[in-house]
């Protein structure tokens, strides 16, 4: 293997994308190489007046069968692959007639946006590369002769290295771009086997593979001892992926993880019925509320612990308007996040200089299909999302006394929140607002008791002359196990349960119930979070 620069003779470029197209083109002519060529890209390098060869010359075979087959062909393979100090393959090509190729450029059919616009099965088929893949994989196996660039970031680098090579690129950079290759064709399979398995309902396919574009390479991960980056994966869910940071310092692992929590639940709340804010800390909810509009909602999520509120996430359902952006201001808050803000809002954020502020351009669908990933010794555990809305739930009252209209409306409202908090989790709620909740405990009697101690802080924080919790609603993520939890719950005020059921002790749980004239409604979904 040698470490000398390798010139660059002859480049082949490909593109779907042609960003930079030209003025690359333009930049490798200038340096005496000589461009091959296909399609639209030949078309487009022609146009500009460079000196281009199609690759059809170069194979003597037409482009056929709607441009599926072109690149195929020994002569473009063999002058990617050929390993130029080995006397063998240098007897091939010259027997063959076949001429080095010392620069691939292509970057593959757009696959991923074809799917995510909704195209027919047909397009998306039609949009999967075969070529491209094949010639980027073959250049990127001859790094130590061949550079290949998948990308028009990289253009830049490459022109570097004419530039101060005297025409030759260095096996340092053909390694990094080797490396990226494979990468971008593994996470371009990964797109398409995935979307293979959603076509085809297939939960569990043999071979599960995930891919992604780098957004941020992160300074450390949860802790300073461990290293992190961010990735944004092809399905576009509204978001931290998809956010632009107006202002503020960069965003950590950690910062990500939480505003990732905090937006995923105020999108349960749909924008054009009501205001909605989420408080996060530590990917739980502190606090949670509807309001008529977001600065009420922020007051009355904020009522719920902001003690927990200091440093926290916090995640508006509608376009940040400047009455929220100075309630939020307040009190020291690491990110915001919204579909959007006023140019008020901006200003007036912007007076909080490291106050990260995230414009996710709209807000996730609570109910869309995807999956989730979570790593384990030795594999990875993949599951659906927990796309359930209690909006699509049958809640079958099981006890004597029926909840009212307003006991209700509070008992939706905290079941909804339920799904965003670690288990076991207890929400007290009232009036649209979580004035208790009781996060990640072991025993679900902890999770009660924990969340009406912290009503309980509350109460003596805004001089209150009892909790919240009294003449509350309660939700809890899963069963009751044994009627001790909800006693609990019953003790701290509560006058109204929605729980999923299912529990073998269900009968003791409700006759508790009736014997303290609460009323219980089951859902018979569980939204464990762990």
């Amino acid at each position: 293997m040698s470490d000398l620069p390798r010139r660059v003779t002859r480049a082949l470029l490909s593109v779907s994308d042609k960003t930079g197209l030209i003025d690359f083109a333009r930049a490798l002519a200038g340096h005496g190489v000589e461009l091959i060529s296909t399609g639209g890209t030949a078309k487009a390098i022609a146009a500009a007046g460079l000196k281009v060869r199609d690759v059809s010359e170069l194979t003597g075979f037409p482009e056929m069968m709607d441009g599926r087959v072109k690149t195929l062909h020994p002569k473009v393979h063999g002058g990617l692959l050929a390993i130029r100090d080995n006397a063998e393959h240098a007897k091939a090509m010259t027997d063959h007639g076949i001429a080095p190729i010392d620069l691939l450029v292509v970057n593959l059919y757009p696959f991923e946006a074809t799917v995510d616009k909704g195209a027919p099965y047909e397009d998306c088929i039609e949009n999967i590369d075969i070529g491209g893949p094949a010639m980027i994989r073959a250049a990127a196996k001859n790094h130590d002769d061949v550079a290949v660039v998948v990308e028009a970031s990289d253009y830049s680098a490459v022109l570097d290295e004419l530039a101060a090579n005297n025409g030759a690129t260095t096996l340092t950079l053909r390694r990094r771009l080797a490396a990226k290759a494979y990468a971008r064709t593994a996470a371009y399979d990964a797109a398409i086997s995935n979307w293979f398995a959603v076509q085809l309902k297939d939960n569990a396919p043999d071979y599960r593979a995930f891919g992604g574009r780098l957004v941020q390479s992160l300074r450390y991960g949860e802790n300073p001892h461990q290293t992190a980056a961010f990735y944004r994966t092809p399905d576009h869910r509204f978001g931290v992926a998809t956010a632009r940071q107006v202002q503020g310092k960069e965003l950590s692992y950690n910062n990500i993880n939480d505003t990732d929590a905090a937006y995923e639940c105020v999108a349960e709340f749909d924008a054009k019925r009501t205001a909605a804010v989420a408080i996060i800390k530590h990917a739980n909810p502190c606090g949670v509320a509807e309001g008529a509009d977001l600065v009420s909602a922020y007051r009355k999520a904020l009522a719920c612990d902001s003690t927990s509120a200091f440093g926290g996430i916090v995640a508006l359902n509608r376009t940040l308007d400047a009455d929220a952006a100075r309630a939020i201001t307040e009190i020291f808050t690491e990110v915001i996040i919204a579909p959007d803000a006023s140019e008020e809002a901006i200003a007036i954020v912007a007076a909080k200089k490291n106050l990260r502020l995230l414009l996710a351009g709209g807000l996730p669908d609570p109910r869309a299909l995807g999956l989730t990933a979570k790593t384990v010794a030795g594999g990875l555990l993949v599951q659906s999302r927990d796309n359930a809305s209690v909006d699509d739930m049958t809640l079958k009252v099981v006890t004597k006394r029926a909840p009212s209209e307003a006991e209700l409306r509070d008992l939706r409202f905290a079941f909804r929140v339920a799904k965003h908090v670690k288990s076991n989790t207890i929400i007290y709620a009232k009036d649209l607002a979580t004035v208790g909740i009781g996060a990640g405990q072991m025993s679900r009697v902890d999770s009660a008791r924990i969340a009406a101690r912290k009503a309980e802080d509350a109460a003596r924080d805004l001089k209150l002359k009892e909790p919240m919790t009294r003449g509350s609603v309660v939700a809890s993520d899963a069963f009751f196990p044994f009627a001790d939890g909800m006693l609990a719950c019953i003790k701290a005020g509560a006058t109204a349960v929605i729980q999923p059921g299912g529990s073998v002790r269900d009968d003791e749980v409700i006759k508790a119930a009736d014997e303290h004239n609460i009323a219980m409604v089951l859902t018979g979904t569980r939204h464990f979070r762990h």
